[in-house]
């Protein structure tokens, strides 16, 4: 496995392992089998660790990289204080659980794990292909918990869901002499494209084929040697289920091979086989498959706490990330305990050196004579002239009458502590001093230790109501330090994930059309008086989040708000949406109004320079041109839960557009129930602020058919 692009001159460079990668780490995975699963980790977001105790030898973390690698590692790594909820979840189902078997799934980038746990057979799936997932399924293959919530075409990774796995690509220990023929006679493409792909080889190994074979890998495959080509290809099967161990290519400009030398940055692969590509290039052979990789990105992926700890920060310093109590604790925890450790270390050093003084009593008493004497020979100034070249003397301070002393190590040299001894005190009294340095430090970190406990407690509880909350379906409280910017207006999701937003008031409308409409935007207004001004955004939008809040309980998509989505032109569908919108944001909503009337405009129509004797108000324009009308406009909408840069929201919009993207949502029409109420009651059920609801709510409403909006489950 690599990371980078394949290149013709050099090695084959791949970002995620291979099926030959997978195969050579389920059988030293398989050596781990009868063991037992201890606990799980997760520091990173991208990253999984499974502390496993073997039946003989020492723990093995096995450390998954979602969508990257996998392998088994000694290494020693920080871990998060609080265990994220998958991890949480993963330790009630599987905490020691006995490890069963592992098994690759055809020749697929796909792993099962199988433990017997106490609450029965558990199998976990991990797929190493595209962004990578971990799945938690029961004895019958049902959904347990995945990492990651997806939907796919035939599959849906989802709690309850059962488990299908992808339609199985080829599994090439099936291609014998006739089976190769066949598919080399049934494609269309060349040779070394072929076996990339329909023999399921990838780019690597198909040019190893075609090297093996003496083929040339530009050939059309129904003109290759299909005998030779099986022969070549079975024999890199045969040295990977037979072989051991791996390799690591370097660079070409790495240095020359030195034995315990890190040679990690210098690595551009980790392989099972050496390969003809890899010939004249510098190799270093590794036990294993794990230690080959676990020398090479080990020490990246052993950072993964603080790589998150510092993401966190960057993000909630933009003020873009929330923090839920939990979070907020576990980091209060982590600094109090900083701090306390600290505390500990400087007790034990000064009670240390006081001991010290008192054990070397003849040698620091020589010391403090000579000194003394010094001084009033010679002066103060001559005895710092004379310590630079003194051995158990590093300086002296005359203002404060004192020096530092080195004290004798256990063989007599001069490399014991360093001690800043009083002139004006006796070893005793020098002792004491330390003594009693120590014993306030100790009074000082009492109350350390005390805000530890508290904490601790607080935690706990928060750990507790989270847990709550997660299972009852309702979002975690979370702090913000600013809002997202479109939240400061109306705002919604169209067709296509185009954002639109409109204005609050007429100081909203103005501020809306002067900063943020764009020559490829489209300007959308009902026909009525004091409707807000709406603006379509053709390139802002939403793109899926790969990497949602751990917290985020089940039924709530997750986006990222984007500058650009890559869309063209709006649809028919974005633009009916838009003027229904733009009508529920008028007094159309609250008159409670069957229909209207909208049109929309392009950027270029809208104008805020009235004619000669005209006067134009506060958040209005003057719009030039013809108008889009759109007659007869239905007021059909829904409100729905998103989580949008990892803040939960509730979202408002056209009906058919909430239910595509939102699983929780309930349909409103115009009614008799004050958007007050309606917001308490959404806050009670799905544990967000009212001050986040209000906004969103059009005005009074009834409530339609309730999909998990309001009854979670």
């Amino acid at each position: 496995m690599a990371c980078g692009a394949h290149s013709e001159a050099g090695v084959f460079m791949r970002e995620q392992m291979s099926g030959f990668d997978i195969r050579r780490m389920v059988a030293e995975l398989r050596l781990l089998c009868g063991g037992w699963m201890k606990k799980v980790y997760q520091p990173h977001h991208e990253q999984l660790v499974i502390r496993l105790n073997p039946k003989e030898g020492k723990q093995q973390d096995f450390i998954i990289v979602r969508g990257k690698r996998i392998y088994l590692s000694n290494r020693d790594r920080p871990m998060p204080q609080q265990p994220s909820p998958f991890a949480m979840l993963l330790r009630k189902h599987l905490g020691n659980a006995r490890f069963e078997s592992v098994e690759q799934h055809g020749f697929d980038r796909i792993l099962v794990l199988t433990f017997d746990s106490r609450m029965g057979p558990r199998h976990l799936v991990i797929e190493c292909f595209r962004d990578g997932n971990v799945i938690l399924t029961d004895e019958s293959h049902t959904i347990i918990q995945p990492l990651t919530h997806a939907k796919y075409a035939g599959r849906t990774l989802k709690r309850g869901e059962p488990y299908l796995f992808p339609p199985e690509a080829l599994d090439p220990h099936t291609l014998d002499g006739e089976a190769m023929k066949e598919l080399l006679k049934d494609s269309d493409r060349d040779l070394v494209r072929t076996l990339a792909g329909k023999a399921n080889l990838g780019g690597a190994y198909a040019h190893a084929v075609c090297s093996l074979a003496n083929a040339e890998p530009s050939v059309m495959s129904v003109d290759a040697d299909a005998v030779s080509v099986s022969v070549a290809l079975q024999s890199l099967l045969s040295d990977l289920s037979e072989g051991s161990g791996a390799w690591l290519i370097l660079s070409d400009d790495a240095p020359e091979i030195e034995e315990d030398k890190d040679y990690s940055e210098h690595v551009v692969e980790a392989t099972p086989l050496l390969l003809p590509a890899h010939e004249g290039k510098k190799t270093i052979a590794m036990p294993s498959m794990a230690i080959a990789i676990d020398t090479w990105r080990g020490a990246h992926d052993a950072f993964a706490l603080a790589r998150r700890e510092e993401e966190m920060a960057k993000t909630t310093s933009q003020g873009r990330m929330a923090s839920s109590p939990v979070e907020t604790l576990e980091r209060r925890l982590a600094q109090q305990e900083s701090a306390l450790e600290k505390f500990t270390v400087q007790v034990e050093k000064m009670q240390s050196l006081g001991l010290e003084i008192t054990e070397a009593w003849t040698h620091v008493e020589s010391l403090l004579h000579q000194t003394r004497e010094a001084v009033e020979s010679i002066g103060w100034k001559g005895v710092k002239s004379l310590v630079k070249d003194m051995e158990w003397i590093e300086a002296a301070n005359p203002a404060e009458r004192s020096i530092t002393a080195i004290l004798p190590a256990e063989d007599g040299s001069a490399t014991g502590s360093r001690v800043e001894l009083s002139l004006d005190e006796t070893v005793h009294q020098n002792a004491q001093r330390w003594f009693e340095k120590g014993r306030k430090q100790k009074e000082k970190g009492a109350g350390a230790v005390e805000a530890v406990e508290v904490t601790r407690r607080q935690l706990a509880k928060a750990r507790k109501n989270a847990l709550k909350i997660e299972t009852s379906g309702r979002l975690a409280g979370v702090k913000r330090s600013r809002r997202l910017w479109f939240e400061n207006h109306r705002w919604t999701i169209l067709d296509g994930m185009h954002l639109m937003v409109g204005g609050r008031d007429a100081k909203g409308n103005d501020m809306l059309v002067k900063k943020h409409l764009r020559s490829d935007d489209r300007y959308v207004h009902a026909d009525l008086h004091g409707a807000a001004s709406g603006i379509m955004k053709l390139k802002a939008g939403f793109i899926e989040d790969l990497h949602p809040p751990s917290t985020l309980p089940e039924g709530v998509p997750a986006f990222r708000l984007v500058d650009e989505i890559g869309v063209a032109e709006f649809s028919e569908a974005a633009q009916q949406q838009a003027v229904s919108m733009s009508l529920a944001w008028s007094r159309a909503w609250n008159a409670g109004r069957a229909g209207g009337t909208v049109f929309w405009a392009k950027p270029g129509q809208v104008s805020k320079t009235a004619e000669s004797g005209e006067y134009i108000g506060k958040g209005a324009f003057i719009i030039r041109g013809q108008r889009n009308w759109h007659r007869d406009v239905q007021l059909d909408l829904a409100i729905g839960l998103v989580c949008i840069n990892s803040v939960p929201l509730l979202m408002c919009g056209e009906r058919d557009m909430v239910e595509k993207i939102c699983d929780r949502w309930a349909s409103i029409t115009p009614g008799r129930e004050k958007k007050d109420a309606l917001a308490v009651r959404i806050a009670k059920a799905t544990g967000l602020s009212t001050d986040d609801i209000l906004p969103v709510v059009p005005g009074s409403c009834d409530v339609g058919k309730d999909h998990g909006l309001f009854k979670f489950g």
